[in-house]
């Protein structure tokens, strides 16, 4: 028997379509319920409810209660991590779906991958904070700079809160869309919520697409993505 982290179970896992749709479902950071998953797969709320089991008992999913219903969410940041960097993957070998219509040049430009920034905009985001060397990269992942710690700040990002949690405060994330690279962690978290909050940005309610108001590209452009 061979040793060492079974990849093949986490392939079958996520390989199969229905569940591979109901975790796709979720990469947008809200919690679903099995109703709501069996209809992105397209199959029976009891089988969904097996596939749930499934991905629940692997820590793929976490599962939620408030009242009577029952809502699921992905478990961590890994997981949204490794789907998006697996649709990266795809997106490069041509292992793509028959585009939908008008919503996918807004998918493309921004969306939530999991909780942060995503697409062309997140992108240019995380090449923004290399250039003006608020970040900077070690080891091939970002790390914040002195400089960029004071912007943080200055925008209204808690970083002493940040830096007591133990998820990491920087991490790189491949962009499928992009096939480059987007800042996730707590900070690209939180940098999405304080553009939500500013009222740059919004949510599209069911979809992983953001929509930034003009001012709001405009100020992120400005305050981020170029030299001062």
């Amino acid at each position: 028997m061979k040793e060492g982290p079974d990849i093949a179970q986490l392939g079958a896992l996520i390989g199969d379509p229905a569940r591979a749709n109901m975790l796709t479902a979720l990469m947008a950071g809200g919690a679903l319920t099995a109703s709501e998953l069996a209809a992105e797969a397209g199959v029976t709320v009891q089988t969904a409810s097996s596939h749930l089991k499934k991905l629940e008992t692997a820590d793929l999913l976490v599962q939620r209660k408030q009242g009577r219903h029952r809502y699921f969410a992905l478990a961590d940041d890994d997981v949204g991590a490794l789907l998006e960097t697996m649709m990266g993957l795809a997106a490069r070998r041509g292992l793509t779906r028959t585009r939908t219509g008008p919503k996918d040049p807004a998918l493309r430009k921004a969306r939530v991958c999991y909780n942060h920034l995503a697409g062309e905009l997140g992108v240019a985001l995380y090449d923004g904070l290399l250039a003006s060397e608020l970040l900077a990269e070690a080891d091939g992942e970002p790390v914040l700079t002195p400089a960029g710690r004071e912007r943080m700040i200055r925008f209204g990002i808690d970083i002493n809160a940040l830096e007591t949690q133990r998820r990491p405060l920087c991490r790189s994330c491949l962009d499928w869309s992009a096939r480059r690279t987007h800042l996730a962690g707590s900070l690209g978290q939180n940098l999405l919520s304080r553009f939500e909050s500013l009222g740059w940005a919004r949510r599209e309610p069911a979809s992983r697409v953001v929509h930034f108001t003009a001012r709001g590209e405009t100020e992120l452009l400005a305050m981020f993505c170029r030299q001062d």
